[in-house]
């Protein structure tokens, strides 16, 4: 602050010389003033600046709220608390000045009809409007507690000032305005980022409507999600001064948050008491903004914020809302597909769990108590939930055992139930031996199977088997196969495979099957086994084969039926050393003991 000298007379300024001087002055100063972009630096140099052309006892810079009306104080010297006032801009005689772009030089303000006073004692007053491109943008206003201080020169020069100060103000808020949207987009790259990594669909909402509020403000804002069934918009998310509230469900096309929807457009209204469709739902709301969240050309829901200010949003705000609702609807439709994948997998789990149950249900538990001489015993796993091997052993008469091993091709459900299938294929075809005893040789079986597989036309599909009918009355065991891998023969002093081979069984029609019979001895040992024990793998891809199959057989057979197959079981899983299976894996051992 400057005071301003008594006998100080608008005459000094006067003079070529001094001319020269203000004209130089005014050069620095609008260099000064022009190399300062940051708003809260340039209003503090203000009035330091224009102190060095004309003193003052209090000063004031005045800036625009054109979309308001008001005036407000950026910066004053010599003035009491202003935070709260701001004058329409038809007040005073900084408004005069505002609205007409005129100066105003007078020397008594007591004579002044339109001045209204805010610093007590002053007397003359000096005030020019700030103007860019023919638009006020504000006004300098000065004071002084003596009369007739300021003079036409004066105001020529505040004048001249005031250009430089309109413009340095301009390029401030440009910066200002840069250095918001760029903050705004990575704050909106990081929202994108943030809300990307949540799957939970209430989490994303949730997470939303926090990190909103750090590139717009609002008072109350909601997510609406469009309900394709109902064709109505559901809110999901509803705060209010950070308090969650219910509102209720919005018809498509109906009130600003329906047309948004329908329309697949952002809607602000200054004033919603002139907009017919306004839905009232909270109180002193004055103006809205709803902008869709779209998904390519689908509209997923709507942003809806309210504000009890108003015309209180921007086209600015519409840009950075509609670039968060883009980010926002992909989010939404992550976390909605990721739900709906949880809930199916759920589904399917629990329904593979059951399905798991039923083939476990459909193996055979042991033998009836009533057949004697035989020691038979199984091991069944799947590669994956469910497995295509099922094997089974069947006692359609007395002294007759018929032990029964399949693989089908490929693993999983599909292989499972083309399995179940199949095995109730072998059931029928063994259980009708009691009455068809001609046509129910292992061969006649494999054929008869053969026929019914290739006639339903699954030719992705096909299913190797053995079929061993072990006679205990006449102490022979006769078996057909086709395609499963050899099984294993323990008698005596050897251990060998049964070469036996076949055509799977669905591959094509009319295909015959060779038997292979020998007899039964005590002590004799049947091992059948699907290719996930011979192809077992282990990392140096080597398969677990046929040679150490024989040689675990030789080693265990002179134990139980159980320490046979779990003796092999074990050597596989060694041999694979925690590779993981292949394919499904099934062992079935007999022992004579008669």
């Amino acid at each position: 602050m400057n005071p301003h000298p008594a006998n100080r007379s608008p005459s000094h300024l006067s003079g070529g010389g001094h001319d020269r001087d203000i004209l130089l002055t005014l050069f620095d100063l609008g260099r000064k003033v022009a190399s300062v972009v940051d708003l809260d630096e340039l209003l503090p140099k203000i009035p330091e600046l224009i102190g060095r052309l004309i003193p003052f006892d209090a000063f004031a810079v005045y800036l625009l709220d054109e979309k308001r009306g008001e005036l407000r104080i950026g910066y004053g010297v010599g003035y009491p608390d202003t935070s709260h006032y701001s004058p329409r801009v038809t007040e005073g005689i900084v408004g005069h000045v505002v609205t007409t772009q005129e100066t105003m030089v007078v020397g008594d303000v007591s004579l002044e009809p339109c001045y209204v006073e805010i610093v007590p004692g002053m007397v003359s007053t000096l005030a020019v409007p700030l103007v860019h491109k023919k638009k006020p943008i504000g006004a300098l206003n000065i004071l002084s507690r003596s009369p007739d201080m300021y003079s036409q020169q004066d105001a020529a020069v505040l004048r001249q000032f005031g250009a430089h100060v309109a413009l340095a103000l301009v390029n401030a808020r440009l910066f200002e305005q840069q250095r918001l949207d760029a903050e705004a987009f990575e704050t909106l790259a990081e929202i994108g980022h943030d809300v990307a990594a949540l799957m939970d669909l209430e989490e994303v909402l949730s997470r939303i409507a926090q990190l909103t509020r750090r590139v717009v403000d609002y008072r109350t804002f909601g997510i609406l999600l469009l309900n394709d069934s109902t064709g109505e918009l559901e809110m999901k998310v509803a705060v209010q001064f950070g308090d969650r509230v219910a509102l209720p469900k919005v018809p498509l096309g109906e009130g600003l948050v329906g047309y948004a929807a329908l329309h697949r457009e952002p809607v602000i209204v200054p004033d919603v008491s002139k907009d017919p469709r306004y839905i009232k739902v909270v109180e002193d709301v004055q103006s809205e903004l709803v902008v869709p969240m779209l998904l390519k050309d689908r509209c997923v829901g709507v942003f809806d914020l309210e504000s009890p200010e108003l015309d209180a949003f921007t086209k600015r705000d519409v840009e950075i809302l509609t670039l968060l609702a883009s980010q926002a609807a992909v989010a939404i439709e992550n976390a909605r597909l990721y739900e709906e994948v949880s809930q199916t997998e759920a589904r399917l789990e629990k329904e593979l769990r059951f399905a798991r149950r039923v083939q476990t249900a459909l193996m055979p538990t042991g033998l009836p108590k009533r057949v004697k001489g035989v020691d038979v015993d199984a091991s069944f796993s799947a590669a994956l939930e469910l497995g295509g091997d099922f094997y089974d052993y069947l006692v359609p008469e007395s002294n007759t055992v018929i032990v029964v091993l399949g693989d089908v091709s490929g693993k999983g459900v599909p292989a499972a139930l083309y399995s179940a299938f199949a095995g109730e294929l072998v059931r029928g075809r063994t259980f009708r031996r009691r009455y068809v005893p001609e046509g129910s040789s292992p061969a006649s079986v494999l054929m008869s199977i053969n026929t019914i597989l290739h006639e339903r036309q699954l030719e992705e599909y096909y299913c190797t088997l053995c079929y061993a009918i072990f006679d205990l009355k006449r102490h022979t065991v006769t078996l057909a196969n086709s395609g499963l891998p050899y099984p294993v023969r323990a008698s005596g002093d050897s251990c060998e495979l049964i070469e036996a081979p076949g055509v799977p069984l669905g591959s094509f029609s009319g295909m015959t099957y060779d038997e292979v019979t020998f007899p039964l001895v005590s002590g004799d040992v049947f091992v059948f086994c699907s290719d996930g024990v011979s192809e077992a793998m282990n990392r140096k891809n080597e398969e677990f084969g046929s040679a150490r199959l024989i040689d675990v057989v030789t080693k265990t057979r002179d134990l139980t039926a159980k320490e046979i197959v779990y003796s092999i079981v074990q050597a596989v899983e060694a041999h694979r050393a925690g590779f993981p299976p292949n394919d499904d894996t099934t062992v079935v051992a007999l022992k004579i003991t008669i």
